[in-house]
């Protein structure tokens, strides 16, 4: 049997044995080689007792690994947010101070305003004001992380994301959300069957994954606002790999009903699911381009597992990796640039990343057993599952391998997928 046929139930079977840790904490490894100096001052709170943005966001740019985050002594005054005393800073090192403020607003609501100033040309950079519910503070918190690291990197940040993951305590798996800087976790949905594969919609409203609660691999969608839950999958066989359209209409799936695992097309509003494609290989992990013109999915067509890309309208296939005897689990950066994989070398598996221009491979982990990939909205991170000390962990890794973090919680962490 091929290797990439008993991965899944490999990572499965392993999550059974691994103890249960803490709870989840960050881990940073490695850093940009230029950080920039950011001083984050204490926002101006309303009230008492507030959360301060200003936490969060010491947090978000601080985890980066592009940010060195200064020491500040004592709350901004009003006067200061007016006129800040940008020389000061820039004598101590800063090169960028950030400032905010909560006040209150109507119907109970809050606004959010904060300022970023260059403090080395003494100049203001940009100022924005959000309107939130005491609850959604961090959320505007996260947003303006983004913000500061667009403003001082030149590229969209990707703090104000969401990541859907596999928990497993005990003897049950969890579907769990949560924010990118993995607090604010919420259980989707739970079993004492296995639980794997989620993926977003488009919209990030929605997850579709697979769950074996009726003792076979079944595809299920869930709507994360409403909590209800449908199968779209259910199949003679195995139903598998859900992978949403960019316009998220259609589920590609991998599904044996006929032959082999093959890969098909899901019309979610009628359920009619078309065949993609064809032969005695087997086909799965499937993946849409972000322009919706292509498919890419793990095959044995040539022998080994390997990435192919097949295109939509005629369904023409072409080999994408060529380095090494086994690559599997594609992963797409929302602009379609970079294919991110599991590469097998030395008996190992590493997330590896390709450019599809020009076709360059970077392995980018050293660790034994990675899996499932799946990029930032930026597309300059990419999460994944690994084992350390024998357990399950997510981690992340920059697309030049410079920059590494991992995530740790009670319990094994797997299958983890980066939405919006």
């Amino acid at each position: 049997m091929l290797l990439f046929r008993i991965t899944l139930l490999f990572f499965v079977m392993a999550s059974l044995a691994l103890p249960a840790r803490a709870l989840m904490t960050i881990e940073i490894v490695g850093g940009a080689n230029n950080k920039v100096a950011l001083a984050v001052l204490p926002f101006v709170l309303s009230q008492a007792g507030m959360s301060d943005p200003a936490e969060t966001i010491v947090g978000d740019l601080g985890r980066s690994g592009y940010f060195t985050l200064m020491e500040n002594q004592g709350l901004p005054s009003l006067q200061a947010l007016q006129t800040p005393n940008l020389l000061e800073w820039k004598n101590k090192g800063a090169d960028a101070v950030v400032l905010g403020q909560v006040l209150p607003a109507q119907n109970g609501r809050l606004e959010v305003r904060f300022w970023l100033f260059d403090a080395v040309r003494q100049t203001q950079l940009t100022a924005l004001s959000y309107t939130t519910s005491p609850a959604g503070l961090r959320a505007v918190a996260h947003r303006i992380s983004d913000q500061i690291h667009e403003k001082l990197l030149g590229e969209p940040g990707a703090y104000s994301g969401r990541i859907a993951y596999i928990l497993k305590q005990s003897s049950r798996f969890e579907l769990q959300v949560a924010d990118a800087d993995s607090r604010n976790a919420v259980t989707v949905m739970s079993s004492t069957e296995p639980i794997i594969s989620p993926s977003w919609s488009p919209d990030g409203r929605k997850l579709a994954y697979v769950s074996f609660e009726d003792k076979k691999p079944v595809v299920y969608v869930q709507n994360l606002g409403e909590g209800s839950r449908r199968a779209v999958a259910h199949f003679r066989g195995s139903n598998s790999a859900p992978a949403w359209s960019p316009d998220g209409r259609r589920l590609a799936v991998a599904l044996s009903k006929d032959a082999t695992s093959q890969i098909y097309l899901l019309d979610l509003e009628s359920g009619e699911a078309r065949r993609f494609t064809q032969g005695g290989a087997l086909d799965t992990e499937p993946v849409f381009s972000p322009d919706g013109k292509w498919l890419y999915f793990t095959s044995d067509r040539g022998g080994s597992p390997q990435i192919y890309r097949a295109a939509l309208e005629t369904g023409e296939a072409s080999r994408i990796t060529f380095d090494g005897g086994y690559n599997v689990s594609p992963a797409l950066s929302a602009d379609g640039r970079m294919l991110a994989f599991v590469h097998r070398r030395e008996g190992r598996f590493h997330i590896a990343v390709i450019e599809l221009s020009s076709r360059q491979m970077r392995v980018l982990t050293d660790t034994q057993h990675d899996e499932s990939p799946s990029f930032a909205s930026n597309g300059r991170q990419i999460l994944y599952a690994t084992l350390v000390n024998g357990r399950g962990v997510l981690a992340t890794v920059s697309v030049d391998g410079k920059i590494r973090q991992r995530l740790s919680q009670s319990g094994d962490l797997r299958e983890p997928a980066w939405g919006r």
